[in-house]
């Protein structure tokens, strides 16, 4: 464990994680200031949980916090190109994250996922196949919890279960899980990163320190990843969909198909598993990929995949209403992931999406729109570009910043046998507080239909 007792410690960005590292560090015996760039007024709730004796540093960024500091910790979502800590860069102080700060301060070794899409569900069954087997697991980071907002279930566990965002691993230095996994890459985040090769190396970074016995899990049918896998120094195992694998977790003849132990091993019927859809079925062979590789029997991964209901916001099944199915998919918040949500019906879709762009290219779902999707509703920040990329390959209708408008539009075009579904393409923040915000309005208003 790393000693910090007296340092000066900055921390910025005083969101969950942020609160969290700030804690942790001064219970260390590290002098720590918060800083973020909103008033405090806006900030209330969130001070409120920090310790007494953090100081704070609310509504502007003093460079003598930058450049005066032993260290700095920043929130995922502030950026390495921020001028303050390009200026403490300069000035030689050490930069790091949460999740490089939660892998010293542990006693346990890590699971890492990470990937464009199907973080969150493929993270907490692989943190129920663990704990179905018997094994002492924790289950943090980038889903919702701070690995650092309690800091004592790092210590004492079998793994800790992490989902980590490409944001995150811009900052690690020494963190090396025992199994990692890269899920998929597909655009995100352009907003953030000047294009995709930049983007695809923040995710590869999961696997850098991995070497020896420690095992890399990529998706056999996904290029982008198996290019960034074929740089692991450690054993990769993979998952496919379409292909048999000598060492990994595949589909054959409609079974789950392991070969990661002595031989091969029919893990379930794919009819088994509870939670539908092709981007499902790929969530399910990734999570017993990377439980098996540790150390998990495959019985422990059956029950749990035939009892696992999903998780809200990802193809969430809302209620059927005079023969019309609706699906609340807020968390489907780029291109790849309405894709991966458009391919799983085979029924008639009528589809809402919009809201804040992170500079995307929409056009690849052009060919699925013209295939599958009855009438597009478009709202948000979005919606004039959208629209000029997608009209011509259905039937489209701008609304603007109303919700509740388009999910009546939706519910007077379904005819029975028709599924609707939110699936936004796009961040929730133009008007919402975010994607949970954004899912729980829109169920709020179908369920008052």
């Amino acid at each position: 464990m790393q000693d910090f007792r007296g340092k000066k410690i900055t921390v910025v960005g005083l969101a969950k994680s942020g609160v969290g590292a700030a804690n942790l560090l001064h219970s260390l015996g590290a002098a720590v200031t918060v800083t973020d760039s909103k008033p405090e007024s806006e900030l209330a709730a969130q001070a409120a949980r920090l310790s007494p004796g953090v100081m704070k540093a609310l509504g502007s960024h003093p460079d003598v916090l930058f450049t005066g500091a032993d260290l700095i910790v920043i929130s995922p979502g502030v950026p390495l190109t921020a001028p303050p800590l390009v200026k403490a860069a300069a000035a030689g102080v050490e930069i790091t994250g949460e999740l490089e700060l939660s892998y010293l301060l542990s006693g346990s070794p890590f699971i890492a996922i990470t990937g464009t899409n199907g973080k969150s569900t493929t993270t907490t069954l692989v943190g129920l196949m663990l704990e179905a087997a018997g094994m002492k697991a924790y289950v943090g980071g980038n889903l919702g919890n701070a690995l650092t907002d309690e800091p004592e279930r790092l210590k004492g566990q079998d793994f800790i279960v992490a989902e980590v965002s490409s944001f995150q691993l811009e900052t690690i230095k020494t963190f090396r899980p025992r199994v990692s996994a890269l899920l998929n890459v597909t655009q995100d985040h352009m907003d953030r990163y000047p294009g995709m090769a930049e983007y695809a190396d923040a995710k590869a970074r999961v696997f850098m320190n991995q070497s020896g016995d420690d095992v890399h899990v990529a998706n056999f049918d996904d290029a982008p990843t198996m290019a960034l896998a074929a740089k692991a120094a450690c054993r990769v195992a993979r998952f496919s969909r379409k292909s048999a694998l000598s060492f990994g977790v595949f589909v054959r003849d409609g079974n789950m198909v392991s070969t990661m132990g002595s031989g091969e091993t029919v893990v379930l019927p794919i009819s088994d598993i509870r939670i539908k859809g092709a981007h499902n079925v790929e969530n399910a062979l990734a999570a017993a990929a990377i439980t098996l590789a540790a150390g998990a029997p495959a019985d422990a991964v059956a029950k749990v995949l035939r009892e696992f209901p999903g998780l809200e916001h990802r193809m969430e099944f809302v209620r059927e209403l005079d023969g019309v199915t609706w699906y609340n998919d807020s968390k489907g918040t780029n291109v790849g992931a309405v894709e991966k949500s458009l391919e799983g019906f085979d029924q008639p879709i009528i589809l809402i999406a919009g809201g804040l762009d992170k500079h995307s290219d929409f056009s690849p779902l052009v060919p699925l729109l013209r295939e599958r999707v009855k009438k597009l509703i478009l709202i948000g920040k979005a919606a004039d570009d959208m629209y000029a990329a997608l009209s011509g390959a259905t039937d489209t209708v701008k609304l603007g910043y109303d919700m509740d408008e388009a999910v009546r539009l939706a519910r007077a075009s379904a005819s029975p046998g028709d599924v609707v579904m939110l699936s936004p393409a796009c961040a929730s923040f133009d008007m919402f507080r975010n994607f949970e915000d954004r899912g729980r309005q829109f169920k709020e208003m179908v369920n008052r239909l």
